[in-house]
């Protein structure tokens, strides 16, 4: 166990007029006297905790009862340890043991107001995917220790593969979480969704120097589908649309331009299937300007849609 997890379960034991001592300490962390000495020590000398020695009551206890910890009753490191856990657990990692423990710790060790607060506290995206923890985990153990992976991958299209890849990154992007590796079966940098990950497991230490990818593979172009630029697309917005979205951010190089009955965005695109949601998204408040390709794909989705409806 950390430092701060002893001192937090010595100060909780001073704050009830427990008086704990040294031994408090050996038994319920199951380490050394001189550990447990040390850690007192660093309370009075570095914490400037108030402590006094009871020799009565064998134990120590606080002379100034309004004494905290730092941080513990700050409002705001409340709320921002109490937001990643409802992150995560909104990006598909709760049901990690890990995490489990972990809010279980900041409920004990922060401060009794923690669970009041995460329940006036609400993270919800749409469209998460759970990840089945053994795999996460064992994705984990391969980037860390920089290992190779064998993963056996079904794609969009229901068709499965066996490939053995070079992880490289772990990306969590609208709630769903992606690998990006150079696969050994294609020779190139691939993202790999990884909600379509069925097995993984661990291989070889990866022999010689990494095969990064370029630093502008992953934000060069919009959305999560990257590589190089094909195109810059540019759609107007209208109405309640452009409300929106003139306020927000779809990739560092946009440029969005105001005009009388609303504004034109601008940004860099390699694949036109993410950009073609965005677009639909907005219904007739949005319209392609450029390039005509894209301007085509889109009206070909929309009498697609047609005459889903009109049959």
């Amino acid at each position: 166990m950390s430092r701060l997890e002893r001192i937090y379960f010595f100060h909780q034991k001073l704050k009830s007029n427990r008086f704990p001592n040294a031994n408090s300490l050996t038994e319920e962390f199951e380490l050394s006297r001189a550990t447990a000495h040390r850690d007192i020590s660093y309370m009075r000398d570095r914490l400037l905790a108030p402590l006094a020695f009871d020799s009565s009551r064998k134990g120590f206890y606080y002379t100034e009862d309004s004494f905290t910890l730092p941080f513990e009753d700050s409002p705001r490191l409340l709320f921002l340890m109490g937001l990643l856990n409802k992150m995560a657990d909104e990006a598909g990692l709760g049901s990690l043991p890990e995490m489990k423990k972990l809010e279980k710790r900041l409920a004990e060790l922060i401060a009794p107001g923690y669970d009041q607060l995460m329940d006036n506290v609400l993270c919800q995206w749409i469209e998460v995917e759970t990840l089945a923890p053994s795999i996460f985990e064992t994705i984990i153990e391969a980037v860390l220790k920089k290992r190779e992976l064998t993963i056996e991958y079904c794609s969009a299209e229901a068709k499965k593969s066996t490939r053995s890849i070079e992880p490289q990154r772990l990306i969590n992007y609208q709630g769903r979480w992606y690998l990006l590796a150079y696969c050994l079966l294609r020779n190139d940098h691939r993202l790999f969704h990884m909600a379509r990950i069925e097995n993984a497991a661990t291989g070889n230490k990866r022999s010689g120097p990494p095969r990064q990818a370029k630093a502008s593979y992953l934000d060069e172009a919009f959305g999560i589908f990257t590589g190089k630029t094909r195109y810059h697309a540019e759609i107007a917005f209208t109405g309640t649309a452009a409300e929106l979205v003139r306020r927000q951010y779809w990739h560092e190089k946009q440029i969005i331009k105001e005009h009388n009955d609303g504004i034109t965005l601008s940004l860099p695109v390699n694949d036109d299937r993410e950009i073609i949601m965005k677009i639909l998204q907005y219904g007739s408040r949005a319209k392609v300007l450029a390039p005509e390709s894209l301007r085509n794909r889109v009206a070909e989705e929309i009498q697609e849609m047609t005459r889903h409806y009109q049959s």
